[in-house]
């Protein structure tokens, strides 16, 4: 608990408690209108973009559709072309099923830290999940928010009707893929197109069976999986279960418990034709007409893992150890025909090099009629953003409305860094359904506003972002930006839509595409951790943001990883605590001796009372006037208190944001309190508790109950009961009360706040009790003042008053040399000059020697 004054008498403490209650209601008050306006004001608008005029032209050629022939015969005819009907395609041939790719791998020997599970349908990113190793071998950055064992990634459909789980992707080094075959001839490792139809001879029908019986798990258990091959063969596994890696990028419906309603599930980085000759993608539409959602094409897998016709160079696996999938999209002239264009071709490619947390990235467009073509491609972002912790977190943000779980950001030549929060883009698309996008540059905006350093979506720890290859430090080709939501803006639930699902697209620059020729664009896209030195690589130390506090916040976050080395962050915070106020015990024993001294002063405070009983103006006068004349000030023993709120700010700062105190646990031999930037989770509640305290983000509580917060409350009323003396009065008692319940209160606070800033409030207390128990007994003995100086003879710098008494001992020490303590002493040159910034006043009079004012009023 922060310190306060000490008080050591009843009396006494009748002034300082006020002080004290004051200063306590002030700060709840000035908390509780913070937390209520970042809530009700959404961040400032995005810098105004130039007026996009391509819409009207997006418009006029909606017209002209209408009016141009869809006979591709009649098309041909009249353009002349050479394109025999009989290569026209109709519809090209495309795989009937999707196909699943991966990159990376989760086995430590690969030496990557990242594994990548593309899908064919759409050509897409389905998943990103961070691999990095510890020293220890365990996983540098797991799911805080799931204990279970962790049997991989699968893709089964939760649809599928067939008998038991079907596997469609087994990504490599997962327990999965190492299983074990416990029938003879059969290799180890699962394969796709196996069906598991039973766990530990428990029988499984569908996902949902599955991951409840995984559920029940831990890391390191053994299962036996029974699993039916081609031909209806059954065989059985052995799999160890591992520590659930975190799913950075996840499809919105693989969310867990942190699902939110109304978040759509669809794949990242998708790819279409957002341009050809004068039709255009129109406004909240995903694709052109005729063409449909980029997400429901099933795209070729390249046998040969890299563009055709593509050359080398970053993100086109010129390193030997990338590993990298390609796919291909033909469009076909009747396809592009009704959609006002002629035959095209996308092609993708995705690179993973080991040790790296950039997935290279290649997209070009080529023109396959026999006549040039105005062609523009769209690379939508990534979304489905890792969500935990959603439902307690405190993402810092630089806007004063305050950021959601899942943020915009981007780096233009022009505006340098911002952030557009989610909270802004689903309160614009609640108002206007149609053009629920937001521009963040559009084509008419200068060149400088459209150079991107980078551009992607931010978390608490974690970004994900397109950037620029690594010969190049801009993205120049683009010439729209738009911040949009992959949700239903209307069924995001109330008080839940810190967890809206944001997104963005990229528009290409459009290009006159000859016959035969491509549009190409490398990208890179980072999908890692908020770690400095990181960041600072590649550009993105702008992201990692403290907001006020921060050079405290970046000071205890690195004596913590000093102080770390000798145990645990737990322990290092417990002596982080110890150090601070070891370091304050002095400013801490002259409050107390501060307090004695308001106890000596205590009874010359309530004469002035009961004297100016009706005379509120000169009560409070004389009794500056009493303060000044011993020389003390009642608020100095406070300065503990104050020097304390630095500390507490940035610690809670620290735990917001430096990615090193995420998953620091409280011990490694419990699995309560794994996250210490995170409350300790005792106990879910969230399946029998009221939804109006468990529930996530309509809750007051959370669904867990949380210990540390409940102990740091007790501490806090136990201090009050130890030191706070008995009232006196009718005004103390409500006081005392009134600061019992505000201690109620802030528990409610404080129960869902990290459980690393608990550990050091409970250190914190604790170190306070011991400190009042052990000041008490050094106090001095003999009085501060004599009655000399409480009558106002002399003052405390042994100065005769009007009164013309001397000074005592006390007051006015003998110095050596110096006059002693009966005489006058010769004031010195900080006394003149104080006097001449704090002239004494005049005494009050009493009430019954001050003169009624005189009056014009004739009497009648």
């Amino acid at each position: 608990m922060l310190d306060v004054c000490p008080r050591l008498s009843r009396s006494a403490n009748n002034f300082v408690d006020r002080r004290f209650s004051s200063f306590l209601l002030a700060s709840t008050a000035f908390f509780l209108v913070y937390m209520s306006l970042r809530t009700m004001f959404v961040p400032p608008p995005v810098q105004p973009v130039a007026p996009d005029d391509t819409l009207a032209e997006v418009a006029e050629s909606e017209r002209d559709a209408a009016i141009e022939p869809s006979n591709p015969d009649a098309t041909t005819e009249s353009e002349g072309s050479s394109v025999a009907s009989a290569d026209i395609e109709d519809v090209p041939e495309r795989p009937e099923n999707p196909e699943w790719r991966t990159l990376g791998s989760m086995d430590p020997a690969s030496g990557h830290v990242m594994l990548v599970t593309l899908n064919s349908r759409g050509g897409g990113i389905e998943r990103i999940e961070l691999t990095e190793r510890k020293k220890n071998g365990r996983l540098k950055y797991r799911r805080v928010d799931v204990l279970s064992g962790y049997l991989g990634y699968l893709a089964a459909d939760p649809t599928a009707t067939v008998e038991g789980v079907a596997v469609n992707v087994v990504g490599p080094g997962t327990p999965a893929a190492a299983a074990v075959s416990t029938t003879a001839g059969v290799p180890n490792g699962l394969r796709p197109g196996d069906r598991i139809v039973a766990v530990n001879d428990d029988p499984i029908s569908n996902t949902d069976m599955l991951s409840g019986w995984l559920n029940g798990t831990k890391p390191g258990d053994k299962v036996t999986l029974d699993v039916i091959r081609e031909n209806d063969k059954a065989i059985q596994f052995t799999a160890e279960l591992t520590e659930h890696p975190l799913d950075l990028v996840r499809l919105a419906d693989k969310g867990g418990e942190d699902q939110v309603k109304g978040n759509l599930t669809r794949l990242s980085s998708l790819l279409t034709v957002s341009k050809v000759g004068r039709r255009e993608i129109a406004p909240g539409k995903r694709a052109l007409p005729s063409l449909g959602d980029p997400g429901d094409f099933i795209w070729n897998v390249t046998p040969e893992g890299k563009l055709d016709d593509a050359e080398q160079g970053a993100g086109q696996g010129a390193d030997a150890d990338a590993q990298t999938v390609s796919f291909e999209l033909r469009l076909s002239e009747q396809e592009m025909q009704d959609a006002g264009g002629h035959a095209v071709g996308l092609q993708r490619s995705y690179s993973l090099r080991p040790g790296s947390y950039v997935l290279d990235m290649d997209v070009q467009i080529d023109n396959r009629y026999d006549k040039s073509q105005e062609l523009a491609y769209r690379l939508e972002g990534v979304n489905g953003i890792t969500l935990e912790g959603w439902w307690y977190s405190n993402k810092i943000s630089p806007n004063w409305g305050g950021s959601a779980a899942r943020d915009l950001v981007y780096n233009t030549t022009a505006g340098g860094h911002e952030l557009v929060s989610g909270y802004g883009l689903l309160k614009r698309a609640r108002k206007d359904a149609v053009a629920d996008d937001q521009n963040l540059f559009s084509p008419n905006s200068d060149a400088a506003a459209k150079d991107l350093q980078y551009i992607g979506v931010d978390a608490q720890y974690f970004t994900v972002a397109y950037l620029p290859p690594a010969d190049e430090d801009r993205l120049t080709n683009f010439r729209r930006a738009i911040g949009t939501l992959a949700a239903d803006p209307a069924e995001i639930p109330k008080h839940q839509e810190r967890a809206v699902n944001t997104t963005f697209y990229l528009d290409s620059a459009v290009a006159s595409v000859p016959p035969g020729s491509s549009l190409k664009q490398s990208l890179r896209l980072f999908a890692g951790p908020k770690q400095p030195e990181l960041f600072d690589q590649y550009g993105l130390q702008d992201c990692i943001y403290y907001g006020w506090f921060s050079w405290p916040a970046k000071l205890l976050g690195n004596l913590l990883h000093v102080l770390s080395g000798i145990g645990n962050y737990a322990l290092a915070i417990v002596l982080l605590t110890i150090i601070v106020r070891g370091a304050m015990f002095p400013l801490s024993r002259k409050a107390a001796v501060n307090a004695q001294r308001m106890q000596e002063l205590a009874p010359e405070l309530k004469k002035i009372t009961e004297q100016y009983k009706d005379d509120m103006e000169g009560r409070v006068k004389a009794q500056r006037e009493l303060q000044q004349r011993v020389g003390f000030n009642p608020l100095s023993g406070c300065l503990p208190m104050f020097l304390q709120l630095p500390i507490f700010m940035g610690l809670y700062r620290s735990l917001s944001v430096d990615i090193e105190l995420r998953q620091a646990a409280f011990a490694s031999w419990t699995t309560w309190a794994s996250n210490l930037a995170a409350p300790d989770m005792l106990y879910y509640w969230g399946d029998w508790m009221w939804d109006y305290l468990a529930g996530r983000g309509t809750g007051w509580l959370g669904p867990y109950f949380n210990i540390l917060p409940v102990i740091v409350m007790v501490l806090f009323l136990a201090q009050q009961k130890m030191f706070m003396p008995p009232a006196t009065d009718e005004q103390t008692a409500m006081t005392q009360k009134m600061m019992s319940y505000m201690t109620l209160i802030m528990g409610l606070f404080f129960f869902r706040v990290p459980a690393g800033l608990c550990i050091y409030f409970i250190t914190s207390s604790l170190w306070g009790i011991g400190e009042r128990i052990l000041v008490k007994k050094t106090l001095p003995k003999t009085p501060h003042f004599d009655k000399a100086v409480l009558e106002g003879k002399v003052n405390h710098r042994g100065g005769s008053n009007a009164k013309g008494a001397a000074g005592n001992r006390l007051a006015a020490p003998k110095r050596p040399g110096g006059p002693s303590a009966g005489e006058t002493a010769e004031p010195t040159w900080a006394d003149r000059l104080r006097q001449r910034m704090n002239p004494e006043e005049p005494a009050a009079p009493l009430p019954r020697d001050r003169k009624r004012p005189k009056t014009n009023k004739k009497r009648g």
